[in-house]
């Protein structure tokens, strides 16, 4: 009773130091395939929610959407940690992003009471998004080709309004990524970009990538060259050695535009870990990577002396 009690104490200061802040959570298709692990991070979220921080969750549906895409017989193609998407491979994300992920996770957090709203990027001009250009990208072999993702967006603005909406009315809102451009044609968009735009937009204290990975790592093969804290420059050092495997790689770019926009604090930590997410947020130790920016750092590592 008595450790319960000092990690009640313990948590206080972080909790004064939330109450009432924007918390942008990314959760990855792996961790929604796993039905124990949603049950926790609902759990979880109950919580949060509980404490009055003001949570807004963003979902991708990967390994989802690439199942289904095989059962129908649709081509998956992925380059450098990124969908190709056909015009078959889009009503499949709408299916799956839209449609069964986003209501088996409503449905998860109406268990623990949270008063959670679907959405999509495309409600209420949220997301707005334009059809990516042919782009030269290095894929998983290191090599450069020219490729077209199709129906893929990119971020041209943010509305926030309804989700401000929303989350001051105590509603949680679970946005799949989905967008649509100004007349209305629907895009596939990569999540990790939606959860970093957002975050961005709304000021937010805290992004938080839930993954398949412990957190980031120096060799993607070894889970104990974890990395707990990283600054941009340890960032662009790990880039520009390759050491990111595809999938972490839009993760990480992420991490950097959002701290750069403004948000406080990143982290990317293994999303189907029991408690990883209160244990990254109420310990000092914590339970994966957390990236900040430059000013940020500084500050760290003053308290850390």
């Amino acid at each position: 009773m008595s450790e319960l009690v000092a990690a009640l104490k313990g948590a206080l200061d972080y909790t004064r130091l939330y109450r009432r802040q924007t918390f942008v959570l990314k959760i990855g298709g792996e961790t929604l395939g796993n039905p124990r692990a949603v049950r926790n991070l609902a759990m979880q979220v109950a919580l949060l929610d509980s404490l009055s921080i003001r949570l807004v969750v963003v979902h991708g549906g990967g390994p989802q959407a690439t199942r289904l895409s095989r059962e129908l017989g649709v081509p998956v193609e992925i380059v450098a940690g990124r969908r190709v998407t056909t015009p078959a491979a889009l009503e499949v994300a709408k299916m799956v992003f839209a449609g069964q992920l986003n209501v088996e996770l409503l449905a998860a957090l109406r268990r623990q009471g949270v008063r959670g709203v679907g959405l999509s990027g495309v409600d209420a001009g949220l997301i707005t998004a334009e059809r990516r250009e042919k782009v030269t990208v290095r894929d998983d072999d290191g090599n450069e080709r020219l490729v077209d993702f199709g129906e893929v967006g990119d971020v041209t603005a943010v509305d926030p309004t309804l989700i401000e909406t929303l989350v001051a009315r105590h509603y949680v809102p679970v946005v799949a990524s989905l967008a649509a451009t100004d007349d209305g044609r629907v895009l596939n968009v990569n999540a990790d970009t939606i959860a970093e735009r957002l975050a961005v937009a709304l000021g937010a204290k805290k992004l938080i990538f839930l993954t398949s990975s412990p957190g980031l790592l120096r060799d993607a093969r070894d889970p104990s060259s974890l990395v707990t804290f990283a600054s941009p420059e340890d960032l662009e050092a790990m880039l520009a050695s390759e050491a990111i495997s595809a999938g972490m790689r839009p993760k990480v770019e992420a991490c950097q535009r959002a701290v750069q926009g403004g948000v406080k604090r990143t982290h990317i930590i293994d999303g189907r870990a029991e408690d990883s997410l209160l244990v990254e947020l109420f310990t000092g130790a914590g339970a994966g990577t957390m990236i900040v920016g430059h000013r940020e750092a500084e500050d760290y590592r003053e308290k850390e002396l």
